[in-house]
């Protein structure tokens, strides 16, 4: 698989997909930069009225629920529900799940619609299946990833979906198939979505129309070795937001194939 997700590297960069995002404002700039920087391209629209115009014409949609709203909420669900109609992959954020009756209602019916990509901390993983409602620390997990490994096999049992728990180690789940990546950087969780970028480059990996567990792998490991990277040159956050960019826009193969720690599971 190594060698096959670098490839999948090179063609988010050639084929400069059309991500469409829904996503919280406090992250927008930052995930659409991560986007241009990996080579794809953002859109940032969540009116009603121009969705299904919107997800038509991308490639993929990504739905992130930091910043709820009842207007952002329904947004939300009518994109997911034109992604079905459009085949087109829908990638899901559940931020916050557990924090407040609100957010776990709005999950459940973003969940009902089967994404194709569930991108969570383990606390958010684990009160999406239920396991554990509740307990989360508003965006930050309060559990370790190996921790909601059972919860996200839930998730794929019963929607179908890969599931990716992010952590000091990530791990992707699909089927019988499982993945643990130790890659990234702890200043990584210094700044304000980086997470959220994950997620969005998720999406524009899941429209290359290959093996969605694969490109979830090679999505997750772009932007942790990418960050691992650019935490080697930073003082501090706020120039590893600027390395984290130019070194997704940089990264080699040689560089990839060297810092990546890839563990098969299963």
């Amino acid at each position: 698989m190594r060698k096959k997700i670098w490839e999948y590297v090179i063609a988010v960069r050639e084929s400069a997909p059309l991500v469409h995002n829904i996503t919280n404002y406090v992250v927008m700039n930052t995930t659409a930069n991560a986007l241009l920087a990996a080579g794809a391209s953002p859109i940032m629209a969540h009116a009603q009225e121009e969705i299904e115009d919107m997800v038509n014409i991308c490639q993929s949609v990504v739905i992130n629920m930091g910043t709820l709203d009842p207007y952002w909420s329904q947004s939300m669900l009518l994109a997911a529900e034109c992604a079905h109609k459009h085949n087109k992959p829908f990638i899901f954020d559940p931020v916050g799940t557990g924090a407040s009756s609100y957010r776990n209602k709005i999950a459940s019916a973003i969940l009902a619609l089967r994404p194709t990509v569930i991108r969570g901390n383990a606390s958010e993983i684990m009160a999406l299946a239920s396991l554990n409602p509740g307990k989360t620390k508003g965006v930050d997990s309060t559990h370790q990833s190996n921790e909601a490994i059972i919860a996200g096999q839930t998730l794929v049992r019963d929607y179908g979906a890969v599931v990716c728990i992010s952590g000091a180690t990530d791990i992707i789940l699909s089927g019988n198939r499982e993945v643990h990546l130790n890659n990234g950087h702890p200043l990584m969780t210094k700044v304000t979505g980086l997470g959220c970028s994950a997620t969005a480059l998720l999406g524009a990996f899941s429209s290359l129309g290959k093996d969605i567990f694969e490109t979830s792998v090679a999505a997750t490991a772009l932007i942790s070795i990418a960050g691992e990277i650019a935490a080697e040159k930073s003082s501090g956050p706020g120039s590893l937001q600027l390395n984290l960019l130019d070194t997704l826009y940089t990264l080699t193969e040689q560089e990839f194939d060297k810092r990546l720690k890839l563990t098969n599971i299963k």
